[in-house]
């Protein structure tokens, strides 16, 4: 492909002579000589942003001012929030995210023709990598068969969205596939697609390095900045944008440091670090902003720890964690096989262009806080957010607050947030149950551990994790432990590389003789994809309302995510994952009691399981080796026979088939006019849901599985599928009929309009109960605009489109909220729906809403300017009316663009179109 630069760039552009090669480059230190500011003490990950806007600078979409703000930043202290126009490199998506957004492009092609223009005109104009990492189910488990019947089921299902993704690949340029059954997206970027510094010809034909920098349709895209890669999480509309060359509007952000110093102990994992990282800048507030992590620790920590802290940057609020290039970063690049000419032109760039980090690397940040990695102990996070950080001597004690909150004896705060101090003895009666399984020798109770799983990019891309989990399975099996058997185990690593290095260290079989075989390649139970449960084990939780739980070495444990037979879910290393599989039990204080029995009934403690530091270290340096990432990657886009064999069809447009239950073609841009519209104000909207906080894109967009007799399964029914054949919300995000019916439709989803009632209901125009499809369906036919309230951090959790897609399919003209988190936010702007938020200290439950409201927003009309006032008018059920003040939440002038468009898909659209 060709970068378009700047034209006005001889100020900065310098060439670089690296070996035998010379390559141009846009230097910032040059940028200092030419007047244009003080960059020296500006944070790596901002010096990133920054040549993007030298090598970008054209006088028009981004001027010298925008350069010029930059040193205003650091005069500043670190503040100085001037929207500019930002052009990542490239593009990551997964399956999930990634089938949408090519449907969106498909329809494009189709809306352009309609408009008179070339369906050619849509098409990548940046390398974009789809990586087919979120469709594998855990249906088969514990034994030999799992892997080959999960992948022949995974193809079974998604059939369909496959031959589409290949009809993607051959119609679109600059558009790859990785199929199924390679890995998880960000540890394939991060092992293979990566390269820490970029190079490409621009539109004269000479080549040029730059950073290499990214967005993605997945959140946890920032695993890579643990290689100095600057990217983040994006919704599929933003990055379709980014695709079709529209820059990605944005306010220059503040950056926090965080110091990391001494060195870990012996015995805790980079799990248990990043989980007190995640406690400790959620409390910080980094919402919106950039983490940069320095300070001398960082020689002590390997880049698979670097990536693990990284990819938790959406759990920590973060648009990214970034760790500056270093010596380090260049071992890594070796071991994982990166070319070596590459690797010395990423120091050699790195240093002559101020993004090294020496031992004088000391920059300016917004704000800092600090860490000595030696305080680390072991933990978990749980039950139900990242941020719930517990010390592993302190997690059964929790886990009776878990119980007592779940059975609604105990609703303080303190119990919310799952403090680890144990309840005060004789204060309350055990509410804990117990409930025998049908056909088995064992009963199940509240804290019964029914899922351990391996899984997820976070940690499956860390081999000290992983080679330490196959070390305590080794321990477990010489003595005779195996799993207990109401567990679901699983193994699914995020690459090919583990299996290799797990095989070449004897772990596999070790791992497999406690259950934790290989069930596929992907995402699984992080993602909800866990599979069903035994039928009696299932069939026991929910007539006794069994608090069961799950443990899983993912970054995700929002309510309803992992598995509709699991209340509590907590986050925990590999290893803790292996060992609580073998204690079966969240009551079991597993860091100091017995964990397991021996045959000859010996007990068995953690300790006597546990590896060391050494022991795990000797082995990493041993299997995980250049040779295996080279064998492993060397044909990543060939795929197994059975992607070779799917057949493909279609040329430029895509030919929609009636039938599909998988892909149709969404109503966006049909009868789109040539011209945009404008913004109205909002009058006599009704309430469609009133919210509470931290509701997740989890709870607001279609996930995990679904019954025949929700909106989405009626839906299927009446169209002869199968209730065996309904696969998952995600898998079908390329249906619009049955996403939008899926839309706040999580069984854990709370309503306040409703008294009590969990999943997705709400009252119709004829106050009666329904669902909230059908209640949205019945304002629609009568014409009446919809709205929801929400309360803090309204939007959290992973880059899911759907949530903002379904909230505009439904008719919903506006959010409401406290506040926002900034990948939703983005998104519904994107989805042409207003996010506001509410001032002056209002709130849903300030204001004494119920739900049945009505609400009118004025001053929309007109020169509505970015982030402005707005007064909005709250009318009773009683007839009394109040005036309120809210702050529109479109925060840029070209966001107000994508609003009067209809969306940024369609002010893409007439774009192309006109020129």
């Amino acid at each position: 492909m060709t970068i378009v630069v700047g034209q006005d760039t001889s100020k900065t552009r310098k060439t670089l002579t690296v070996g035998d090669q010379s390559i141009a480059y846009y230097s910032i230190p040059e940028a200092e000589a030419a007047g244009l500011g003080e960059f020296s003490k500006l944070p790596a990950a901002l010096k990133v942003v920054l040549e993007n806007m030298l090598r970008f600078e054209d006088g028009k979409t981004v001027t010298v001012d925008d350069i010029k703000a930059f040193s205003e930043w650091g005069a500043k202290g670190g503040q100085n929030p001037r929207e500019i126009a930002y052009r990542p490199a490239r593009v990551l998506m997964q399956d999930f995210t990634g089938v949408p957004a090519v449907v969106d492009l498909a329809a494009m092609r189709d809306g352009i023709v309609a408009l008179g223009g070339d369906a050619k005109k849509i098409n990548p104009l940046v390398p974009v990598d789809l990586v087919i990492d979120h469709s594998v189910m855990i249906d088969e488990f514990g034994n030999p068969r799992a892997f080959k019947q999960n992948v022949d089921r995974e193809y079974e299902r998604n059939m369909e969205r496959y031959q589409f993704l290949k009809w993607g690949q051959t119609a679109f340029e600059n558009f790859r596939v990785v199929p199924p059954g390679t890995g998880i997206c960000h540890q394939v970027n991060l092992e293979y697609l990566a390269q820490t510094v970029w190079t490409d010809k621009d539109q004269n034909g000479e080549e040029v390095a730059y950073p290499d920098t990214l967005v993605g349709t997945d959140s946890h895209t920032t695993m890579v900045n643990g290689a100095a890669v600057l990217g983040w999480g994006v919704g599929g509309i933003e990055a379709e944008a980014a695709m079709l060359g529209q820059p990605i509007s944005m306010l220059i952000p503040e950056v926090v440091g965080f110091k990391l110093t001494g060195a870990m102990v012996e015995g805790t994992t980079g799990t248990d670090l990043v989980l007190k990282v995640v406690e400790m800048l959620r409390k910080h507030g980094v919402v919106g902003k950039f983490v940069e992590f320095y300070g001398e620790g960082l020689d002590n920590l390997p880049l698979a720890q670097r990536a693990t802290i990284a990819n938790m940057a959406p759990e920590y609020g973060a648009t990214c964690g970034f760790f500056p290039i270093d010596a380090e970063t260049l071992r890594y690049l070796e071991q994982t096989g990166r070319d070596k000419d590459r690797i010395a032109l990423v120091e050699a760039y790195a240093k002559e262009n101020g993004f090294w980090r020496g031992t004088d690397y000391d920059p300016v940040y917004t704000s800092t806080l600090e860490l000595d990695m030696n305080s680390i102990v072991p933990a978990i996070s749980g039950p139900k957010r990242p941020q719930d950080y517990v010390a592993l001597t302190s997690a059964a004690a929790a886990f009776e607050k878990v119980v007592m909150e779940f059975r609604g004896q105990d609703e303080s705060a303190e119990s919310e947030r799952m403090l680890d101090e144990a309840p005060a003895p004789d204060v309350i009666a055990d509410p804990r149950k117990s409930a025998s399984v049908d056909g088995e020798d064992y009963t199940l109770r509240d804290g019964s551990v029914v899922i351990a799983s391996i899984t997820s990019c976070t940690n499956t891309s860390n081999p000290y994790v992983l080679i330490g989990a196959g070390l305590v399975a080794r321990k477990a099996r010489a003595l005779g432990l195996d799993r207990k058997p109401w567990v679901k185990t699983s193994l699914a690593p995020g690459s090919q590389v583990v299996t290799q290095y797990l095989d070449a260290a004897g772990l596999s079989e070790d791992l497999d003789a406690v259950g934790f075989n290989l069930v596929g390649y992907g995402c699984t139970t992080c993602i909800g994809n866990s599979g069903p449960l035994q039928p009696e084990i299932s069939k026991a939780i929910n007539e006794n309302d069994l608090i069961a739980t799950s443990v899983l070495s993912g970054n995700r444990n929002f309510e309803g995510r992992i598995s509709p037979d699991v209340r509590a879910n907590y986050l925990a290393s590999p290893p803790l994952v292996v060992a609580y599989a073998l204690a079966g039990d969240m009551n079991i204080d597993i860091a100091n009691d017995p964990i397991a029995q021996t045959p000859d009934g010996k007990d068995v403690y953690l300790k006597d399981i546990w590896p060391t530091d050494a022991e795990i270290a000797e082995l990493v340096e041993k299997v995980v080796t250049r040779e295996a990432f080279l064998s492993k990657y060397a044909d990543v886009f060939k795929g197994d026979e059975k992607w070779q064999a799917v057949e493909v069809s279609g040329g430029a447009t895509y030919d929609w088939p009636p039938t599909s239950t998988y892909i149709q073609n969404p109503p966006y841009f049909q009868g789109m006019a040539q011209e945009a519209g404008t913004i109205s104000d909002i009058k006599d909207a009704r309430v469609l849901a009133l919210l509470g906080d931290m509701i997740t894109t989890d709870h607001i967009s279609p996930a995990g599985s679904f019954k025949e007799t929700t909106p989405a399964g009626q839906y299927l029914v009446e169209r002869q599928v199968p209730v065996r054949e309904f696969n998952s919300y995600g898998s079908r995000r390329g249906n619009h009929e049955v996403m939008m019916r899926g839309t706040f439709a999580n069984i854990r989803i709370k309503n306040e309009m409703l008294d009590g009632v969990e999943g997705g209901y709400t009252n119709g125009p004829d106050g009666k109960q329904t669902s909230i499809y059908d209640a949205s369906m019945a304002y629609q036919d009568n014409g009446t605009p919809l709205v929801i309230f929400g309360g803090e951090q309204y939007g959290a959790g992973s880059s899911r489109d759907w949530a903002a897609k379904g909230t505009a399919l439904l008719g919903v003209k506006a959010v409401i909220a406290e506040s926002f988190e900034r990948i939703h936010r983005s998104n519904l702007v994107g989805m042409g729906v207003i996010p506001f938020e509410f001032t002056n200290g209002d709130s849903r439950k300030s204001l004494n809403l119920t739900g049945e409201e009505s609400v009118s927003i004025s001053g929309l009309e007109g020169d509505l300017k970015p982030l402005s006032s707005v007064p909005c008018t709250i009318t009773y059920s009683d007839g009394t009316v109040k005036e309120i003040e809210l702050k529109c939440r479109i925060d840029t002038a070209i966001e107000k663009e994508y609003v009067e468009n209809g969306g940024v898909l369609h002010y893409v659209l007439r774009d192309l179109a006109k020129s």
